[in-house]
């Protein structure tokens, strides 16, 4: 990551960002806390199904930069890493984590108008520090989600603010739709979200027009779904119905996730998947409740220019 790309405040008024699940992932509504306010309660615990960030409902994971003594801290970088520690109630960088979904890190970004989804898995170097190709791919204000569970805590997601200089012009949000097209596969959505309630969401996944029976797992599951809501980038992470492997769950062509949305509103859904060796990202706006459609997006802004702003590719690219 290149060194001229800074960090930007805390983001004031940030709502609730949501927890990994298997099978059924919660979302808070919103909050508005400060950059500073810590959650260091000694029984904000995590659901058993999840990374919920607190038995707190108003204080779910990732709304804040530091919590129950543990802060996500990005350092400087090379031209095309991102780098960051985990530092602990010492203050002490944390060397040691749980393996969660296969990996001890999940790094999950995307730039505030909901363009630029990127989930990737860094490295650890022994000085305590997470390394990656960074997944920034351009100017803009990004939001990084680090999904973790310290060895011997509970499961945390820390969120923080970067900002990669640039000119940036802001896209809408696409129109809702319950089918897109990613790498040559179709992708077909039935269910809907609504406020407030457990809904299954199924997503279908097609190539050349034939269904893909033969999808390989991908960190222990058919499938991922993240969910980002529009304006707070409220975030759900959870993993599909069913185990690879269990004798029960097909590999394809349909995956379904139990999810429950905490407000009506617009939200973006990034399914990942594998199949051919590869992992694929397919990409649908999806609205709860009663709002007939998606809040506009802010207009276009203009930032430093820097000719090196730049970072990966955006879309689909995983690590």
């Amino acid at each position: 990551m290149n060194t001229a790309t800074k960090l930007s405040g805390f983001a004031l008024g940030l709502a609730a960002v949501f927890g990994a699940a298997y099978g059924i992932g919660h979302v808070a509504g919103p909050v508005a806390p400060t950059a500073e306010t810590r959650h260091d309660a000694t029984d904000a615990g995590h659901g058993d199904q999840g990374h919920t960030g607190g038995a707190d409902a108003h204080l779910p994971g990732g709304l804040l930069v530091s919590e129950r003594g543990y802060t996500l801290q990005p350092t400087a970088a090379p031209d095309g890493q991102f780098a960051f520690r985990i530092t602990g109630p010492d203050g002490r960088p944390v060397a040691r984590y749980e393996v969660a979904h296969d990996k001890r890190m999940h790094l999950i970004v995307a730039r505030r108008d909901l363009s630029g989804f990127r989930h990737v898995h860094p490295e650890l170097a022994d000085d305590g520090t997470w390394r990656v190709a960074s997944p920034l791919a351009g100017p803009g204000v990004w939001r990084a989600f680090a999904d973790f569970t310290p060895t011997g805590g509970e499961p945390l997601t820390l969120g923080v603010d970067v900002t990669v200089p640039g000119t940036l012009a802001a896209r809408p949000l696409p129109a809702p739709a319950t089918s897109t097209t990613v790498d040559g596969y179709a992708v077909t959505l039935t269910g809907a979200p609504e406020p407030g309630r457990t809904s299954r969401l199924t997503l279908s996944v097609s190539r050349d027009g034939r269904p893909v029976t033969d999808l390989q797992p991908y960190l222990g599951a058919y499938g991922h779904l993240v969910a980002l809501r529009q304006g707070d980038l409220a975030y759900l992470h959870v993993h599909p119905e069913g185990t690879p492997g269990d004798g029960r769950t097909p590999a394809g062509p349909a995956v379904t996730f139990a999810a429950e949305v905490p407000s009506a509103g617009a939200y973006r859904l990034y399914l990942d998947f594998r199949h051919g060796d590869a992992v694929h990202t397919a990409e649908f706006t999806v609205v709860a409740g009663d709002q007939a459609a998606p809040a506009p997006t802010a207009p276009a802004t203009t930032t430093t220019p820097t000719p090196d702003a730049g970072h990966g590719t955006p879309g689909h690219g995983h690590s």
